[in-house]
């Protein structure tokens, strides 16, 4: 992302996989912890460098989080192949085990990246505090995006495109509307949120600055 980016490897279940950190750079000096973002789907040229995982990244630091984006299995040079989302997340919760293990955590998912983080909160929540999650183009026409606990709702940013023609805002509603879950759609937004990504950072970064619930 930039020249202060620790790129490294841990193991996962797999193998090795490969892991992006950046820093915290908040203007007040305030660290809030660590963010585990995920990218969207392997088969379509996911990768943790794509530009809306960055923005995610971006996002974060400037509020005060360090951010820790990492390649699922078979991506990159993380070892392994692709499963489906079942062992996406346990490469999700490895780099949550390894990497932040205590502290104040958040999570965060881009499309595909999104449905897998969505069941990584899930196995997490009973275990440890989620201070904020974030969804952006959440891949619920595709996949079975789990159900957020009540609780997580307040802490949660859920942001979808109105023009997205890859993940059609009509799905992301239909996952969203049994649990009374708040959508921001950015209108005419695309999947990709060309030439809107610094809203959407704005959307993000106001998320993460408002007081945990």
């Amino acid at each position: 992302m930039n020249a202060q980016t620790e790129r490294f490897t841990i193991t996962g279940p797999a193998g090795i996989l490969e892991v992006a950190r950046d820093l915290a750079a908040s203007p007040d000096g305030q660290q809030r912890g660590t963010a585990i973002i995920a990218h969207p789907h392997p088969l379509f040229a996911g990768t943790m460098d794509n530009k809306v995982v960055q923005t995610l990244a971006r996002a974060f630091v400037a509020s005060g989080w360090t951010a820790l984006r990492f390649n699922f299995r078979g991506v990159g040079e993380s070892a392994g192949s692709y499963d489906e989302g079942r062992g996406e997340r346990d490469d999700f919760l490895a780099v949550v085990d390894q990497l932040a293990p205590e502290g104040n955590l958040a999570l965060a998912g881009f499309s595909f990246g999104s449905f897998v983080m969505s069941h990584a909160l899930a196995e997490l929540w009973p275990k440890r505090q989620i201070d904020k999650a974030v969804f952006v183009g959440t891949a619920a026409s595709r996949f079975t995006v789990a159900t957020l606990p009540p609780e997580a709702h307040e802490r949660t940013l859920v942001v979808h495109g109105e023009a997205d023609d890859t993940v059609p805002l009509a799905a992301v509603m239909d996952w969203a509307r049994p649990q009374i879950l708040p959508v921001t759609v950015v209108p005419g937004g695309g999947h990709f949120f060309h030439g809107q990504l610094p809203l959407l950072k704005g959307l993000v970064t106001r998320h993460l600055l408002s007081p945990a619930a």
